[in-house]
């Protein structure tokens, strides 16, 4: 049977890299070879280009939606584009490469498979280069490929392409990174973005293109440590249902069988799997990232924010948690100040306990002075929250590993933590 647009797999992809290096022209090449774009869309970005003159037809329009991005010629806001090839789905976000938009990255980049950062072939490495490559690895992306983009511009050369290879290779040798590559591209003129280019015969992968719909995603989930926030309990309340109960949610972690033993926390009562139900009806077992409904073999008094985990196999169980935290708010993180704090399907308030350190995102160095933590500021924290969460660590689970903070009095989201 022919796999359906809606059973493929889909790949999540983030683009960084320092401003003018290409992100918005690399995505627009992308589509636009790919053919994932209208026509009329086409000429609409090709009417666009002549009015400002541009020598090219300007593909970084594709993505830059809002105005003023288009008037400035830079990203400000995070862009999310959807295509499919006939092998995967793909969901990009389009991120900006300026350091007052550090939040921006962050939130486009928390649940990438995938990151491209750019190179500019002629500047090379450049301090932005080490910090997006530092916040890819605090993010815990599982991959990312290092596009050298504008070789055109340094007439193809292998020489320059294996220079900014080795001096990426000794910085990310620092880092949590666990599958690196280097691709050499040029997006303006669609060198190894989806054709293999003619230019750099000594370069032996394959394309851009390639690469995203072959990378191996399916070990990025963990699918070791069984955990499963309870979203909602269903209870159809109707003649044929009428004794169901069930608990909906979205898988965070492991792998779920019918008969399988679970606890529930923070009760720590204990039961079995007695079925999964999807949209499609039931199945033998279930893993992360599917939305299922489970049902237990006895009534045990479950809501919302509660987990099911297995009873040899359990998260930490706290209120001290030590995070790695990215503020977002224009107002400065209050020491001692009360927030609320969102965890899986959990929401409680918190404390901020302790400022550790800031780190200078350019060098990485650990700032122990330096207490006044601003927007786009990364810092580690430990919070004190007012009941215990059921969390792993970060680089563990990402799911049960991540928290946001909300500012009660206006609410909005001013930070989003990874726990360590």
């Amino acid at each position: 049977m022919k796999k359906g647009y809606l059973d493929m797999e889909l790949l999540r992809f983030t683009t960084a890299g320092s401003v003018d290096d290409g992100k918005s022209t690399l995505i627009g090449r992308l589509l636009y070879d790919s053919k994932s774009i209208f026509e009329d869309q086409y000429q609409a970005i090709e009417e666009t280009s002549r009015r400002r003159g541009d020598e090219n037809i300007n593909l970084a329009l594709l993505t830059d939606g809002l105005r003023s991005e288009r008037e400035q010629g830079i990203t400000i806001d995070v862009a999310y584009r959807y295509f499919a090839t006939p092998k995967r789905k793909f969901i990009i976000a389009d991120t900006p490469g300026h350091i007052q938009y550090t939040r921006n990255m962050v939130t486009g980049a928390s649940t990438a498979n995938v990151a491209l950062v750019l190179i500019d072939a002629r500047r090379g490495v450049l301090e932005q280069t080490h910090r997006h490559t530092f916040i890819a690895s605090l993010l815990g992306i599982p991959h990312i490929v290092f596009c050298v983009n504008k070789m055109d511009l340094v007439d193809y050369s292998e020489e320059r392409f294996l220079e900014i290879q080795d001096e990426v290779e000794a910085f990310s040798a620092k880092l949590d990174v666990h599958d690196i590559r280097f691709l050499p591209i040029s997006a303006l003129k669609g060198d190894n973005i989806v054709t293999k280019s003619a230019n750099m015969d000594w370069y032996q992968g394959g394309t851009l293109l390639h690469l995203l719909e072959t990378i191996h995603i399916g070990s990025d989930y963990n699918h070791i440590d069984c955990r499963f926030p309870v979203q909602y309990v269903v209870r159809p309340h109707s003649d044929k249902f009428h004794d169901y109960r069930g608990y909906a949610g979205r898988i965070a972690g492991g792998v779920w069988k019918q008969g399988d033993e679970v606890v529930v926390l923070p009760s720590g009562f204990s039961s079995k799997i007695k079925s999964i139900v999807t949209h499609d009806g039931d199945v033998e077992e279930a893993f992360a990232p599917m939305s299922v409904s489970i049902t237990l073999e006895n009534e045990i008094d479950i809501s919302r924010g509660d987990m099911l985990v297995r009873p040899n196999n359990q998260p930490h169980v706290g209120q001290d948690i030590d995070i790695m935290l990215c503020w977002f708010n224009e107002r400065n993180l209050v020491p001692n100040g009360k927030y609320a704090i969102k965890h899986t399907t959990n929401d409680a308030r918190c404390l901020i306990k302790n400022i550790q350190y800031k780190v200078d995102i350019n060098t990485l160095h650990r700032l122990e002075d330096d207490k006044v933590i601003g927007m786009n500021d990364i810092a580690r924290v430990t919070l004190r929250t007012t009941k215990p969460l059921f969390y792993d660590r970060y680089q563990r689970n990402r799911i049960t590993g991540s928290v946001i903070l909300i500012d009660e009095a206006t609410n909005e989201t001013v930070g989003a933590g990874m726990i360590i």
